[in-house]
């Protein structure tokens, strides 16, 4: 039996004054993705802000191959790689500078090659050295997906990953997201569009 890495038991969160779920629970294993899916409203979004520890809970637990997230948030959040309804970029800052900037506050060392294959699969190359405050909004949110892929991080928490993403670049992200799990990394992602091989959790059924 394949042991769960990411263990969420009886999650409960308010949002506005209202629980928006409650007694919530799931298990990921190693390579595996859990498409949120259900009405605005239904509690996705605060789902992952929950998971990423942006907004606390109201009960439950969140575990890592056995250990509560909260014992150590800052080693937990180096796990995570988030992609907002915001991109989340420095508008001063190239769209590869934003990236490696990204990598270093993650404690890792700049990769540069690693930086420029996820820009090469967003179709960002020519893009790399402009201002990210001049990139179109279909652009930015090419950039903050590429920041996710360069990440190195075993989990991928996504909201809305495919808002306005044209169809070459819906492909990247499938395949980008193809190679995560084959390496054995986990992602969630609040979606209403399919996602290639997810599982699917309803919220608010």
């Amino acid at each position: 039996m394949v042991s769960a890495v990411l263990e969420v038991s009886g999650l409960a969160c308010r949002r506005g004054g209202r629980r928006v779920f409650d007694n919530l629970s799931f298990a990921l294993t190693g390579g595996e993705l859990l498409a949120l899916t259900g009405r605005n409203g239904s509690g996705k979004t605060t789902l992952l802000r929950a998971l990423a520890l942006l907004v606390p809970s109201l009960a439950g637990t969140i575990r890592w191959k056995g250990a509560d997230v909260h014992d150590d948030r800052e080693n937990w959040r180096a796990k995570l790689a988030w992609l907002g309804h915001q991109d989340g970029l420095k508008g001063d800052l190239t769209a590869a500078e934003n990236i490696l900037v990204a990598q270093r506050l993650r404690g890792q060392p700049a990769d540069v090659d690693r930086v420029a294959h996820a820009l090469s699969a967003f179709d960002l190359t020519a893009l790399k050295d402009r201002a990210a405050r001049t990139l179109s909004a279909g652009q930015r949110r090419r950039v903050a997906l590429a920041r996710v892929v360069a990440a190195k991080a075993p989990l991928w928490l996504l909201d809305e990953p495919l808002n306005a993403l044209d169809a070459p670049a819906q492909k990247a992200l499938n395949e980008g997201l193809t190679r995560h799990l084959a390496e054995g990394g986990l992602a969630i992602a609040a979606t209403h569009a399919p996602l290639d091989s997810a599982r699917i959790l309803e919220l608010g059924a």
